[in-house]
């Protein structure tokens, strides 16, 4: 087989982190009481006891050792060099020397820190360590060989067991990591190393953040996840595991990360490694001044740190800062010649801001520097996947793999790229439809009509036309559509846009009234339009509040619309301001929040379309592509200043939603509390004792309160019943208009409306009622069957055309009878040769089918 099932338990990370971690055993007379706080995290304490033994004992080199990692711990990094003597006094004794070169490597002075690693080689306790640390130096500064070299060295005492203690066991499973790169099957001795070293001394911080640390890297946050907080049960304080905590947290999704950074700078405030993780998560907030900020607080503990510097570049490049960027590239070559990591982080933060191309273009640097950066083809890989280079991408992830067999996400997308053969394209004017074989015949015509629809619309609205064809993947597997997206099965999504490649769930991945996939795919369109519009450079608040603005005006009841939750997060003061809304997307503090955002953010568009026109959100999104701030854009196009646009909205939402803020009240409930429950609760009562008048005007009472509520308590919802029970028919069909103005998703209340509308005479009315039960689900023949029917006794026969061909699409158990009626509706058309075709497909199947043996005399008749 090309791939082996993937293997998470391995992977690899840098040795070479200070704090509490590094904490190990040590030879030689120790002050226990120093030892044991610096094990629970009671670092001043440590510091204090382990001070007092060394003024007791200046020759005590472990509690040399102990106190300097403490000091260490705590990001003292100065008091900790000169705890172990510094450069010149620790030539003394090489016992010292593998910790005062951590210490300088922490500090960015590789040079002294090369000297001080090549000293504890002579002998000594840490002379293991010291090695690795050596080889990792001169990996991280691209002398590859030579680090390759030292690194064999380490296995071969890995394989002899000659690494015996924790601390040994550590740097041979750090080794034989960076031994992966060039032979994968050594990173399951990596794992095992770092599991012998667990088992050697379980009190011992370092080996379980590491075999964390090569979990996560292989996208096992789960089980990372338990190492690293098993490691904060026994010390609360260790900085370095609360940064891996939040980097899996991160990985989840999990507004936890930030609070859990914050905590680790807390513990130590140079932690240089969680100032750049900091700057990334502000990154990701779109807050390109504060990631930089923190980017400099980071190197100005270490100039030198790759990460920091990854962040900095980052940070000035999506900003625009050309220049700035331009010097902080040339630094970290000068730090790192090999800089294929600094690209990779480029790209990684490229993508998350939707810049999928400058993305691809970084990861492509990040190969021509070091051509054996198996990550780096795999980030280049997805990144051509997401421009559609679909073959190019997949000789990157090919290539990708066969360095690392065990990466979960690359396994993954290739296994995706290898069902692509059962899929079919299909090209309209300007879409690109990659549907799967087996329906795509039904969605074609449907999504291709809409498709087209769309992009005529928004053309005129935006004044902007994609390049085209625009790319619609449509997957059957929400796990399929998921890898598609992030590599990994789980995504709550439904549909995603790389700019114009768009990737969505089919209507057949999700059960029937789970989601509308017609409002799915013309939000995804609206954002090819806004994200072209602005050079992928639209703010995440604004694309997305766009998108379901362009929903809700594309057909009524699509796009979100207001809900209790809403209403209560509004009226507790849960929802952020315009001017921090990105939060509410990629750090959401309250399990609504996601969705809450959405809506908040179309409603932030809408105010603005309606009292400064649509030029004004024109020329907002030219002013992102021009490398414009969001504040200076707020100030510039809108003409107000960020922080009293914030008000401004805050005063349109509460007018806006007056009458149901008073409606819902202080309770809960789910469709709220105060008067539309007290409302609701006692039409239910009253019509339980028969008493449906009564409970009819109590309902229509609440409908006004709050008409776009659609829970399964909602009024319009409870009307229609009541009104059918009356045999009121016209009035049930109207509370069912209402009821699915406002719901884009209820398939069942569609079908009832149109068997009423159809019962009141309104047969045009039934037809669109169940178009729009296609555009939520599609797979129901009698459904297809029905419009054919409306359509053809309304006059419009090449729409019961297409209904009569979707019934074929979906391979009924008599198919002959549906060829027959696909080809009397060509035939009715005007379409005779299609309709001898099909009725020539009817007898293949039937030939003894006596009507359509009729119809084919017909049509051969002159």
């Amino acid at each position: 087989m090309r791939r082996a099932r993937a293997v998470v338990a391995v992977g690899g990370a840098w040795l070479l982190v200070l704090g509490a971690a590094l904490v190990q055993p040590a030879c030689g007379r120790q002050a226990p009481d120093g030892e044991a706080a610096l094990r629970a995290g009671r670092y001043e304490e440590a510091i204090r006891a382990l001070s007092g033994a060394v003024q007791g004992d200046p020759a005590n080199v472990a509690a040399r050792r102990e106190l300097a990692r403490a000091l260490a711990a705590v990001g003292r990094y100065d008091e900790a060099e000169t705890a172990v003597g510094g450069p010149t006094g620790a030539s003394a004794s090489t016992a010292l020397a593998n910790v005062l070169g951590e210490i300088l490597v922490a500090r960015g002075r590789t040079a002294d820190a090369e000297q001080a690693f090549r000293r504890a080689l002579d002998g000594g306790a840490e002379a293991i360590p010291a090695r690795s640390n050596l080889a990792t130096l001169l990996w991280r500064r691209g002398e590859r060989e030579a680090a390759l070299k030292e690194f064999a060295a380490l296995g071969d005492l890995y394989e002899r067991r000659e690494a015996r203690s924790a601390a040994d066991l550590v740097a041979v499973g750090s080794a034989l990591r960076y031994l992966g790169e060039r032979d994968p099957q050594r990173f399951k001795d990596a794992r095992d190393a770092y599991n012998e070293a667990i088992a050697a001394d379980p009190r011992a911080a370092r080996p379980k953040l590491r075999l964390g640390e090569l979990l996560l890297e292989k996208y096992n946050s789960t089980d990372a996840q338990a190492l690293f907080r098993e490691v904060l049960e026994a010390n609360p304080r260790d900085a370095r595991a609360l940064l891996d905590l939040a980097k899996a947290k991160n990985f989840d999704g999990s507004d936890e990360a930030l609070e859990l950074t914050r905590k680790a700078l807390g513990i130590n405030p140079n932690l240089v490694e969680a100032r750049a993780f900091l700057a990334g998560l502000r990154l990701g907030l779109e807050d390109f001044d504060g990631a930089a900020a923190e980017a400099e607080r980071g190197l100005a503990v270490n100039p030198s740190s790759p990460e920091a510097l990854a962040a900095l570049g980052a940070a000035r490049f999506l900003a625009g800062d050309r220049d700035g960027y331009e010097a902080v590239r040339r630094r970290a070559a000068t730090s790192a010649p090999a800089a294929a990591d600094f690209y990779i982080a480029l790209a990684e933060l490229s993508q998350q801001h939707r810049r999928y191309r400058v993305a691809k273009d970084f990861a492509r640097q990040a190969v021509e520097a070091d051509s054996l950066s198996w990550r780096g083809w795999g980030v280049l890989g997805l990144n051509q996947l997401r421009t559609g280079e679909i073959e190019a991408a997949r000789r990157s992830l090919e290539r990708s793999f066969r360095g690392d067999p065990y990466n979960v996400w690359i396994k993954n997308t290739l296994d995706l790229l290898d069902t692509f053969s059962r899929y079919e394209s299909r090209r309209s004017a300007r879409f690109e439809l990659f549907l799967y074989g087996k329906e795509a015949e039904l969605l074609y015509p449907y999504m291709a009509a809409l498709a087209e629809a769309a992009y005529d619309s928004l053309a005129r609205r935006y004044a902007f036309r994609p390049a085209t064809p625009v790319r619609v993947e449509v997957y059957p597997s929400h796990a399929d559509f998921s890898v598609r997206t992030v590599g990994l099965a789980g995504l709550g999504a439904l549909g995603v846009s790389f700019g114009n490649i768009l990737a969505m769930d089919s209507p057949s991945a999700r059960d029937p009234g789970d989601f509308n996939w017609g409002s799915t795919l013309w939000h995804e369109i609206a954002h090819a339009f806004t994200l072209g519009a602005s050079d992928g450079r639209v703010p995440r608040w604004l694309t997305e509040g766009l998108s379901v603005l362009e929903e809700r005006r594309a057909r009524p009841g699509w796009g979100d619309d207001v809900t209790p939750s809403f209403l209560l997060a509004l009226r507790d003061g849960k929802l952020l301001p315009p001017s921090r809304l990105n939060a509410g997307f990629v750090r959401p503090t309250y399990p609504e929040q996601v969705a809450h955002a959405y809506y908040e953010a179309s409603l932030v568009a809408e105010m603005i379309e309606a009292t400064r026109g649509l030029p004004a959100i024109r020329a907002m999104l030219a002013a992102y592509g021009r490398g414009e701030r969001n504040d200076d854009v707020i100030r510039t196009v809108l003409k107000v200043e960020p922080a009293a646009f914030d008000k401004e909205f805050d005063a349109y939402l509460h007018r806006r939603f007056a009458r149901q803020l008073a409606a819902l009240g202080p309770a809960g409930g789910e469709g709220g509390g105060g008067e539309l429950a007290r409302l609701v609760a006692e039409a239910r009562e009253r019509a339980g004792a028969g008493d449906r008048a009564r409970a009819i005007a109590l309902l229509e009472r609440a409908r006004e309160l709050f008409p776009e509520y659609t829970g399964a308590d909602s009024p319009n919802r409870l009307l229609a019943r009541l009104y059918l029970e009356q045999g009121d028919r016209r009035a049930a069909e109207q509370a069912l208009a209402r009821l699915v103005a406002h719901d884009e998703s209820d398939l069942e209340a569609e079908k009832e409306l149109a068997a009423l509308r159809e019962s009141l005479g309104d047969r045009l009315g039934a037809a669109r009622a169940l178009e729009d039960a296609l555009f939520i689900y599609p797979y129901a023949p009698a459904v297809h069957t029905h419009l054919a029917e409306l359509y053809s006794a309304l006059g419009e026969p090449a729409k019961a055309v297409r209904e009569r061909a979707a019934v074929v699409a979906l391979d009924p158990a008599d198919r002959a009878e549906a060829l027959y009626q696909l080809a009397a509706a060509r035939l009715a058309a005007g379409d005779r040769a299609g309709a001898k075709r099909d009725v020539l497909r009817a007898l293949e199947a039937a030939p003894d089918f006596a009507t359509a043996q009729q119809l084919l005399l017909k049509l051969r008749a002159p």
